[in-house]
């Protein structure tokens, strides 16, 4: 909490709701053999491939936000789990191009059918997923998202004692 806030502040909410998300899809994909964050990468590379591309690991982890070790890591995982074919990309040597397998489009399509019912309720409060409140805070956080950052100082005094 800020000393100007006597509530929490936004960058708090804004942690407790990604929690409460993560959570709730990490229970809703689990019948399916998924955690949120497989589920995050299949579903990024289902739309990616509708749209014709064939993304490399580094491309798929700029799209998701996620760290490229990690999306590695992940696709290590899926492709065990026959969900996903990693290949090398004939252009690059270096990079590995990414695809879903027949089983990984089928499980991805039942996994976004359960995650858009979960999405549903949780902006109920908002009046539904097509709700003009919804498009607007849809608006807010893609405004959020694309503001840059500076990297900290870590001993900076003026990020001292406050939170996330």
């Amino acid at each position: 909490m800020s000393k100007a806030s006597p509530g929490p502040t936004p960058g708090f909410l804004v942690w407790r709701l990604a929690n409460k998300w993560r959570v709730a899809v990490d229970r809703a994909v689990a019948p399916l053999g998924l955690t949120h964050a497989q589920y995050s990468l299949v579903a990024s590379l289902y739309g990616m491939q509708r749209a014709g591309e064939r993304p490399s690991q580094r491309r798929l982890a700029d799209h998701t936000g996620l760290e490229a070790l990690y999306v590695s890591k992940l696709a290590r995982a899926l492709e065990s789990a026959g969900l996903i074919e990693r290949t090398r990309d004939p252009r690059d040597p270096r990079a590995v191009q990414l695809a879903l397998t027949e089983q990984g489009r089928a499980v991805t399509r039942q996994a976004v059918g359960v995650v858009q019912e979960l999405l549903q309720q949780l902006l109920e409060p908002l009046g539904g997923l097509d709700a003009a409140r919804t498009r607007a805070f849809t608006d807010e956080l893609t405004i959020l998202l694309g503001a840059p950052l500076s990297p900290s100082v870590p001993n900076d005094e003026s990020t001292q004692g406050t939170t996330p």
